[in-house]
């Protein structure tokens, strides 16, 4: 019973130190923003160091996803369906849950990284001695840079799923790319897209919020990294599957009030 509170301290405690980083971003944004072109830097380096594994990534995830709806389609005698069935399911749900969680081994991991060797190493504190705010010429462009690139990513992956289904459905169910195609306007509504669109961002700024407070606030040498890559790891997933419900929650919950209205 202790231990089990201990750990909902330890869960809310999390939470609320995220939030308050994640307040001293916007509130630095807002009122001290950085250079553009560490930005775009930033954006630049995330986007290439990721562009293929994304591209991978989202492209057997179409795969996975044609596979299963095409057993089900299969007894129903409506494969032509198949295209439409495996993207709405990609784009709503699965499409970005999955390759958001690829994003946060690679992106977050590296930038935990990188902000904890600066931290244990004092690289920090000495921007903070030449009379520079850290959170300014450091923190902001990675956040920035990580929402920009990993929301592309996101969405690049969501278009490799279109290409990964339209592969599996021609070699294993024998639908052409055409007919594949053709069913996916009529299934993927504004909605569909808005809600794939919505995780993407969601997923995104959690990723750069929770990588860069696990490496700026890192301690204890190179262990101390360690743990903080570790940590920002386990955090981001479990963080990104709490979304994940929640935007998919709120979601349904717009949806019926607009139907009702």
């Amino acid at each position: 019973m202790m231990r089990g509170l201990r750990g909902f301290i330890q869960i809310i405690d999390e939470i609320g130190k995220a939030l308050l980083f994640l307040s001293e971003i916007i509130k630095t944004l807002l009122f001290r923003p950085c250079r553009k072109s560490l930005v775009f830097e930033q954006i630049w380096h995330v986007t290439v160091e990721s562009f293929a594994t994304t591209a991978m990534a989202g492209f057997f995830v179409g795969a996975i996803m044609a596979v299963q709806f095409t057993v089900q389609m299969k007894e129903f005698g409506a494969l032509g369906y198949l295209g439409g069935l495996a993207t709405s399911g990609t784009f709503r749900e699965v499409g970005p849950l999955l390759i958001a969680f690829m994003l946060s081994g690679k992106i977050g991991a590296f930038t935990s990284a990188e902000l904890g060797t600066m931290r244990v190493t004092e690289q920090i504190d000495a921007i903070r001695c030449l009379g520079a705010d850290p959170m300014q010429e450091i923190i902001l462009p990675r956040f920035l840079g990580i929402i920009v690139s990993s929301f592309f990513l996101l969405f690049l992956g969501l278009l490799m799923s279109v290409f990964g289904g339209m592969f599996l459905g021609y070699s294993l169910a024998g639908v052409n790319p055409e007919e594949y195609v053709r069913h996916i306007p009529t299934i993927i509504t504004a909605p569909s897209i808005a809600t794939g669109l919505v995780k993407c961002f969601t997923f995104a700024v959690v990723l750069a919020t929770i990588c860069t407070q696990k490496g700026f606030y890192a301690v204890g040498g190179a262990k101390g990294v360690g743990k903080a890559v570790v940590s920002t790891a386990v955090t981001t997933m479990i963080a990104i599957v709490v979304m994940d419900w929640l935007t998919s929650f709120l979601g349904e919950v717009f949806l019926q009030m607009a139907i009702g209205s």
